[in-house]
């Protein structure tokens, strides 16, 4: 997908917040070798190395444009590749992965693919957004089947392919996981108004909408997604409770 650093960026400190929690659920080693997974722009990675001293540390993402930017954190310890997370080869003994595992299908089949190259030790620690039934993220499927955006799409809309939080856990124990977390947190954000909550999914969740439709559809799109989310959402601020859900385990 297309990605855009400065549109996702603009809300960074609301994007950067869950990376401390879930940073407080690995387990600090010396000399590790760390995979982050999805590593966009690359400052959480940064931060992630600097937590784990002496570790080999790896940021992975497929977009060049986020690559672009990350590899000027790139120092002694770590470096920046593209790839494909599904696709990840090597042992790792920390598998590290922020807001990222959401756009990759099936997690029925991609977490047990993702334990396998874990060492033995080895952490897998994910945290992935849990926001596909907020209206904000509804209302876009809906607009993608009107006319005449679902004849430009061909009928396309994106299923969320994030399971419920018990399932990450169950999942982890079928893997033969010990010190198993997976919990479900609301991170209470304040924007400024209805159009902040458009820039916010524009920069997430609107991607692959926009990276399907033509150019000449795509202002009556954000038009009328505009239109909604201002009459659902008249108040100034706008109260965005983000759901997220955190899990960890760690390989005997």
């Amino acid at each position: 997908m297309a990605w855009d650093p400065a549109q996702y960026l603009k809300f960074q400190a609301e994007r950067f917040a869950p990376f401390a929690d879930l940073l407080q659920l690995v387990r600090v080693r010396p000399g590790l070798r760390v995979v982050d997974l999805g590593c966009g722009t690359g400052e959480l990675t940064a931060r992630l190395a600097e937590a784990l001293p002496g570790s080999d540390v790896l940021g992975l993402d497929s977009a060049p444009r986020m690559l672009e930017r990350a590899r000027k954190h790139e120092r002694p310890g770590l470096r920046f590749e593209q790839g494909d997370l599904r696709e990840l080869q090597g042992e790792w003994d920390l598998i590290f992965s922020h807001a990222a595992i959401q756009w990759a299908d099936d997690h029925e089949s991609l977490l047990p693919a993702l334990w396998s190259r874990l060492a033995p030790g080895g952490q897998l620690a994910v945290q992935i957004p849990a926001n596909h039934d907020h209206f904000t993220h509804v209302t876009i499927a809906a607009l993608a089947r009107e006319a005449p955006f679902a004849a430009a799409l061909g009928g396309w809309t994106r299923e969320s392919p994030v399971l419920p939080v018990e399932r990450y856990a169950e999942i982890l124990h079928a893997c033969g996981a010990e010190e198993i977390t997976a919990v479900l947190k609301v991170y209470p954000h304040l924007l400024a108004d209805a159009d902040a909550l458009l820039e916010w999914t524009k920069g997430t969740t609107m991607v692959p909408y926009l990276e399907r439709l033509p150019a000449g559809l795509h202002d009556g799109f954000l038009r009328r997604y505009r239109d909604r989310l201002r009459a659902r959402f008249p108040e100034r601020p706008v109260f965005y409770g983000f759901k997220r859900i955190l899990f960890a385990g760690s390989r005997r």
